[in-house]
């Protein structure tokens, strides 16, 4: 089975189709076709698509991973532990959910999360994960692990061992894994971009070693690529359904899972997709990744609801993708880049992505602003950028009410509002209620995003796309803190140099910034959602 697709009350502007009916588009893409997207755009495209040879290009891969599994399962090596972060570890995380095998994704800085990833070290095996090879985040994971097989007793041959390493040719990872003795390494194909490599070595070889079907993902994709060059193609009418929603102002894409579809949290993936890819030049895509179909956000004037696994709900305006998964990661690529053209956007770079990068290592340079609470309301310490919270009567005793009114009355028309959580996605998960909290309380698209995973993906669109959303930045004290190995900070000080940095990349944008930080993590999640009712 391959992809179906189906739409319910969305109307295309027929010049959508026509036009890239005209002008060729499906048979330019499958021969990649650098000048679809301008001249602007043509180098990085050039470089770019290599995405589309994956199908046939990775199946060298499977046997070559079934054989390293089995050698790691010999020597009693059966859990995967993955550093990696966006395209790195997002579709690995939907593609082991989805199978029901077990993988450990850490893709955050949060010391907590980073510790509790530290055990049954005598059966893990890490595997690294980064395509530059110089991700901070990924890096301090690999530090962290190191130190911990030390302690356990594993000496340097045995530690290095112990990794398995992910990355582009020529890569400063590539040398590191070399000097420490890595296990296996794997260069991906340079021509395939992060949130493009489902089906490069990046998605597939921390899957494999979890005990995924990757055999079964490759032959989905590859027979949904044989039919990419016709221009009715199932992908095609996907990309046509979100450049056209764009064109009649439906430009939030809020993302569910049908109900009893074994795909497992492909919008987490198909967010930074989308995000990334579109989310630039003053516009793009919102992808607002919902909890089930029937979740607060899933409709409204500027929504296109889309339901992976099932057909499109009669209630629309709504499109329903079904098939595989291997599939799905192929069509949803072609898709995204055939509204690029639509948007008139380059949906291979990510301008924009760099910045919070750039003032998290100054402030970790400099050292962490010295920043005061406006008012303390039991574990909440309230903060706010610019004259968001001016007026506002933070001592009454509904002072944290107020001041998430506040927020949301600063959403501008047709914008969103984004919560960002500087958290424990495991221990904190509770944090992520607050997302459909708000959206009962408002008209408005909410997101919601995990720090600093999301940095790697809808980070972007925070950036480089309209300049409409209201952000609420949540932050937890540290209990126990962990040292990055050889390095000058910890993963708390990282973790807060983070936050602060993407404080600072919205302030200078004169965004309305809500800071919240929870001095008791438990108590400060439950005042908050007690405050949204």
């Amino acid at each position: 089975m391959s992809l179906s697709f189906s739409a319910a009350g969305l109307e295309v502007p027929e010049q959508v189709r026509a036009q890239l009916l005209q002008d060729d588009v499906a048979a330019r893409l499958i021969q990649k076709d650098a000048t679809l997207w301008g001249p602007e755009a043509e180098s990085e495209a050039a470089v770019r698509l290599g995405w589309l040879d994956l199908p046939a290009s990775s199946r060298s891969l499977v046997a070559q991973l079934a054989d390293l599994r089995a050698e790691l399962a010999a020597e009693g090596i059966d859990r995967v532990v993955l550093c990696g972060m966006g395209g790195s570890s997002l579709a690995p995380e939907v593609i082991c959910r989805t199978a029901g095998v077990p993988l450990v994704v850490l893709d955050t800085t949060d010391p907590g999360q980073v510790t509790a990833a530290m055990t049954d070290l005598e059966r893990t095996v890490v595997v690294v994960s980064s395509k530059s090879g110089g991700t901070v985040e990924t890096d301090s994971h690999r530090r962290a692990f190191i130190g911990a097989f030390a302690a356990a007793g594993l000496d340097e041959e045995q530690i290095g061992r112990r990794f398995v390493v992910v990355t582009d040719p020529g890569s400063p990872l590539a040398d590191t894994a070399a000097a420490m003795g890595a296990r296996a390494v794997f260069l991906a194909d340079p021509t395939v971009g992060g949130r493009y490599s489902a089906l490069s070595a990046f998605g597939l070889v921390p899957s494999a070693l979890a005990g995924a079907d990757v055999g079964a993902l490759v032959d989905e994709a590859e027979q949904l690529a044989e039919h990419l060059g016709d221009p009715a193609n199932t992908a095609m009418e996907l990309g046509i359904a979100l450049g056209g929603g764009f064109r009649t102002g439906r430009d939030k894409l809020a993302l569910a899972d049908a109900e009893g579809t074994a795909i497992q949290g492909f919008g987490d993936w198909a967010e930074q997709l989308i995000a990334e890819s579109t989310g630039k030049e003053g516009r793009g895509i919102l992808p607002v990744v919902l909890e089930s179909v029937d979740a607060p956000g899933s409709s409204g004037p500027d929504v296109l609801l889309a339901v992976v696994g099932a057909r499109a709900p009669a209630r629309g305006p709504a499109v329903g993708v079904d098939g595989p998964l291997g599939a799905q990661f192929l069509g949803w690529e072609y898709a995204t880049a055939v509204s690029g053209r639509v948007l008139g956007i380059n949906p291979f770079d990510q301008p924009n992505v760099t910045e919070s990068k750039e003032n998290t290592q100054a402030i970790l340079a400099a050292g962490l602003p010295d920043e005061q609470p406006l008012a303390t309301v039991g574990a909440v310490e309230i903060r706010a950028a610019g004259a968001l919270l001016d007026g506002v009567d933070l001592t009454a005793t509904d002072g944290l009410r107020l001041a998430l009114d506040a927020l949301l009355g600063a959403v501008p028309p047709r914008g969103y509002l984004a919560v960002m959580a500087y958290l424990d996605r495991l221990r904190d998960a509770a944090a992520a209620d607050v997302r459909a909290a708000f959206a009962r309380r408002t008209e408005h698209a909410v997101t919601f995003g995990w720090g600093p995973r999301f940095l790697h993906s809808t980070g972007q669109y925070h950036k480089g796309g309209p300049q409409s959303g209201a952000f609420l930045q949540l932050t937890g004290a540290v209990p126990e803190d962990l040292p990055v190995p050889d390095q000058p900070y910890t993963f708390g000080m990282l973790q807060a140099a983070q936050a602060a940095g993407d404080r600072k990349a919205l302030a200078d944008r004169k965004r309305p910034l809500l800071h919240l930080h929870l001095v008791d993590r438990a108590a400060g999640i439950g005042q908050l959602l007690d405050a949204l009712g």
